[in-house]
């Protein structure tokens, strides 16, 4: 057996260039900014301009369900673990589809766990409802670095009682993994019931298992801003806000009006970057949202632009807070600053909504209003409009780098 190198990689293998597919982006990997920042649980700057996110806080569970009441997960030191009750999943709330991760993790000794990629909330057979990177190394088909029921690394690789690394990549029917900084193993699912979306779990099976620096990056994202002109958009009839094209970005100033995107998405990673210039600004990006007309110009989900807080207190945003779902959640924390720009990410499956404001979760929502075709009114998972809003005279908002990542 062989022993995987115990150093952390920073710079972390893209393969967003994976954009084209396969280990393309392996050439690239110099260019990617590196992803951990300079603690744990925490990213870069460059990181988070890239589309990365933190999956866990490193201090509570928000954007996580147990799907077992019995196992006891608990969070020590920017450590998430579990240790006692039978075998069950610590899963994400929102699914996804393309993307790549990067997990630490650490097993105690004779310990049997695993990371469950593209999962329904409870599965019951490994090879449809999931795939199971699993992490035993004593195991005897499928040993650590193994897809369960599915395939195995070419080496066997161990690394029980010590801190290591999973990066995986998630594309379409392949998955590609790293452990360490080492590939191991790469399978192209071929059968008809190849998983395309599910939630990301944490397994506690036996033994002691630990995880903590969780990150996530969307792959697959088209983009919907061309960065030179507004070819895909239109304004809706009867605004007052004008949107022009600045420096790679859509300007918006004045209001009330809307801009809004001709093709319409139902299930949707988005992501933007935002800036804000003035003061306690207000905005928006609307989503599945009808079609704008003059009398009703924005009859969509609002994920709220609004940095200001209350009494000195980021966790007292004022009117919702950015990365809000206005009018139905509150932020839990106003991330960003006015005058910098920050990036948001949208998530939306059914009807669960996620959002991530500078790679930090800042809202987890389930509508749960009976259905309706205006979001204003009930729940509405159809496909919509995305719209960016000009709320006043005083708006005057920058976007850039708007891209998205629909679901199959």
């Amino acid at each position: 057996m062989f022993r995987t190198p115990l150093c952390r990689v920073v710079s972390w293998l893209s393969l967003t260039c994976a954009l084209c597919g396969g280990l393309a982006g392996i050439s690239q990997a110099a260019e990617d900014p590196p992803v951990r920042g300079a603690t744990d649980n925490s990213l870069t700057k460059g990181a988070i301009e890239a589309g990365w996110i933190k999956l866990f806080d490193g201090e509570t569970l928000f954007g996580w369900k147990s799907n077992k009441d019995d196992v006891n997960w608990e969070i020590t030191r920017g450590v998430v673990h579990a240790d006692k009750g039978g075998i069950g999943l610590l899963v994400t709330t929102v699914e996804f589809a393309d993307y790549e991760v990067l997990c630490d993790f650490r097993l105690s000794k004779g310990g049997n766990s695993g990371i469950f990629l593209r999962t329904l909330f409870n599965p019951q057979e490994v090879q449809t409802d999931c795939y199971e990177l699993n992490m035993c190394d004593s195991h005897p088909a499928f040993p650590t670095g193994s897809l369960v029921g599915l395939a195995k690394p070419e080496r066997p690789v161990s690394g029980e009682e010590e801190w290591m690394t999973y990066h995986v990549v998630c594309q379409g029917n392949r998955i590609d993994v790293k452990l360490d900084g080492q590939p191991i193993l790469s399978y192209t699912d071929t059968r008809p019931q190849a998983r395309a979306r599910g939630f990301i779990g944490l397994q506690k099976n036996a033994g002691k298992a630990e995880y903590k620096n969780i990150f996530l990056r969307p792959l697959s994202a088209q983009p919907l801003f061309n960065g030179k002109d507004l070819t895909g958009w239109r304004k809706v009839p009867g605004g007052k806000s004008e949107f022009a094209v600045a420096e790679g970005a859509i300007h918006v100033t004045n209001g009330r009006g809307f801009l809004e995107t001709e093709a319409t998405w139902g299930d949707f990673i988005l992501q933007s970057q935002i800036k804000t210039n003035g003061k306690h600004l207000n905005s928006g990006i609307f989503f599945r949202a009808l079609p704008g007309t003059e009398q009703e110009p924005s009859n969509g989900y609002e994920a709220q632009v609004q940095n200001a807080y209350d009494k000195n207190d980021r966790t007292k945003p004022s009117d919702f807070g950015t990365g809000a779902i206005y009018r139905r959640v509150k932020a839990r924390r106003v991330v960003s600053n006015d005058f910098e720009w920050f990036t948001m990410t949208v998530a939306a499956t059914g009807p669960q909504i996620s959002v991530w404001v500078e790679g930090e979760q800042v809202t987890d929502w389930m509508d749960p209003r009976p259905p309706h075709e205006n979001p204003r009114e009930g729940r509405r998972t159809k496909p919509g409009h995305f719209s960016l809003q000009g709320h006043d005279p005083t708006t005057d908002l920058l976007f850039r780098n708007l891209r998205v990542s629909a679901f199959p």
